[in-house]
């Protein structure tokens, strides 16, 4: 069945500007940044603007009747995704919640091309992600989908500007052009002056700014993030999925969030949760922003 639902997003994710360090605590006693950005709204626009070569900056991405299973013989078990459908709307953010085994980590990499389905569509801007070969998916990924991961990977050898200009350089942007580019991210995620440190001379929050600098600098049209804050304290994890979904919303880019945490999913549009490699559920996130139609839609098989 389908599930259409209005969607509410905290009111620091949609009334304040991103970067400031201090916090305050919401009704439910989550913490919520004080402030959202350390830079006017329009320099983040101008910052991290939708890619112009894209249609409207936006698109939505569509799975249909995903199918994932490890192993070849009839003892590898169930299949880790059985028969998926999901439509996430261009722009929206979705948390995917569930246990440990339940599979939502395996539809992440399946949405976002890293693993090819056993059966099933993947649907972006007109294509079929499972039906494209290796090398137009590794482009795809570098090139128009953005990645955080729990723990950043940054590379430790790389100062932090380097490390976000990064993928521009791999898909053959001239190294002074990137380093321009990721440096107008800096300052809204509350980086400026940090530019030339490496990992090990950043906080665990000021390295996944840079890891969400470094997924926004070639203005991808979907960010897939997995466990973004299950590294960090529950303050400097507000302050990292604020920074997030507020950039996010900037580019037009869609977000989808692998979590644990009911705290880092109250920050997205919707979620759905996944139980055995079905989604089990899903709904909008009830924050103290004010309602907004929600068009991320779920079909439970």
């Amino acid at each position: 069945m389908s599930h259409d639902h209005p969607a509410r997003m905290p009111a620091a994710a949609t009334q304040r500007a991103v970067g400031s360090t201090s916090s305050s605590t919401d009704a439910s006693g989550a913490p919520v940044p004080a402030a959202a950005m350390s830079a006017p709204a329009a320099t983040v626009r101008a910052a991290v603007a939708p890619r112009p070569d894209a249609p409207d900056g936006t698109g939505d991405l569509v799975a249909r009747d995903l199918v994932m299973t490890y192993g070849r013989s009839a003892s590898a078990g169930p299949p880790a995704l059985g028969g998926v459908d999901l439509t996430i709307r261009a722009g929206e953010s979705l948390a995917v919640m569930g246990p440990s085994g339940s599979g939502k980590t395996t539809l992440l990499h399946v949405l976002a091309g890293i693993l090819r389905p056993t059966g099933g569509h993947v649907l972006w801007r007109g294509r079929d992600i499972a039906r494209m070969s290796d090398r137009e998916r590794t482009v795809l990924r570098r090139e128009d989908f953005g990645f955080v991961f729990q723990q950043g990977m940054l590379l430790p050898e790389l100062p932090a500007i380097e490390s976000v200009a990064l993928p521009l350089m791999l898909g053959g942007t001239s190294r002074s052009e990137a380093t321009a580019r990721a440096r107008t991210l800096f300052p809204p995620l509350g980086l400026a002056g940090l530019e030339k440190r490496r990992p090990g001379e950043l906080s665990g929050g000021q390295a996944q700014r840079v890891a969400i600098a470094r997924a926004l600098v070639a203005r991808p049209g979907v960010v897939f993030a997995d466990e973004p804050t299950g590294a960090l304290d529950q303050t400097t994890s507000a302050e990292v999925m604020q920074h997030l979904t507020q950039l996010a919303v900037h580019t037009g880019a869609s977000l989808v969030v692998v979590t644990h945490d009911e705290n880092v999913a109250r920050w997205c549009h919707g979620v759905v949760h996944v139980r055995d490699g079905r989604i089990a559920g899903s709904g909008a996130r009830i924050g103290a922003g004010t309602a907004a139609p929600s068009t991320t839609s779920a079909v439970v098989r």
